[in-house]
């Protein structure tokens, strides 16, 4: 067993450490990680200037780039022999509903899965790192789960958050979807030193379907949220009616006839 482990809170952060430790034994485990916070850079990769990769003195690797483009270079570059799993983590805050489009954490994880190999994110709800050494034994429970027990027989993708209470190691797991934030609170504007106007993207906006079932409703019920995700985007049950929508005839003006 060849894990790779990656995160978007860079390589020094607390939870990709504990991670790793919590993986000991499980196999070979090579790291790959942003050399700095990368955290809101979603899917992203670096495609204007090269990257570097340097190695810390604790056998860490990291990448002068984004989570997404620390993955994909541990898959492709040659540097390490190809995963039989990729994870990520442990995030210092939550990742669900609309969080997972802009996530570092959970693009690392979905990097993996778009080459074929079976990803995990990992997430804590609170910032801080409370808790961090008991949501370790969570996700390590996850991840011999899953090897004692394959979802499928090809790659999968899945988002974890673990709720940062004492107890969350005795909390029970939960198969959810993705629930729904509110929009994003306003930007925050003032000036740098010079006195010209800076912005500053404001804080997430809090949940607003949190109902059964969701993500954001069984953590704040103080379970632990699994949420299976798939990349593709395609409106299917739309489908049907865009299909109508290009065959109607139009007139002159422009208008459907």
């Amino acid at each position: 067993m060849r894990i790779l482990i990656a995160n978007d809170d860079g390589y020094l952060a607390p939870g990709l450490e504990a991670l790793v430790q919590a993986c000991q034994g499980l196999g070979h485990v090579d790291v790959f990680a942003p050399e700095r916070n990368a955290s809101g850079t979603s899917n992203s990769l670096t495609l204007h200037q090269p990257l570097t990769v340097h190695t810390a003195r604790n056998g860490f690797r990291f990448v002068t780039g984004t989570p997404s483009d620390s993955v994909h270079l541990a898959l492709t570059s040659g540097l390490i022999e190809t995963p039989d799993l990729v994870l990520s983590g442990i995030n210092n805050g939550a990742n669900m509903g609309d969080d997972t489009l802009y996530s570092g954490t959970v693009a690392a994880a979905t990097e993996g899965f778009l080459f074929g190999v079976p990803s995990i994110a990992f997430s804590l709800t609170d910032k801080g790192w409370a808790h961090l050494d008991t949501a370790a034994t969570v996700a390590r429970r996850v991840v011999e789960h899953v090897l004692a027990r394959p979802p499928g027989t090809g790659p999968w993708l899945l988002n974890v958050n673990i709720p940062a209470i004492p107890d969350c190691d005795r909390a029970p797991w939960h198969i959810t979807r993705l629930g729904r934030r509110h929009a994003s609170r306003p930007a925050i504007s003032t000036t740098n030193p010079r006195g010209e106007p800076i912005y500053w993207i404001g804080p997430a906006g809090e949940a607003r379907d949190e109902s059964d079932g969701t993500d954001f409703g069984v953590t704040r019920q103080g379970g632990v949220s699994i949420t299976p995700l798939q990349v593709d985007m395609t409106d299917h049950a739309g489908l049907p009616r865009w299909r109508d929508w290009v065959g109607a005839p139009v007139d002159d003006q422009g208008s459907a006839a």
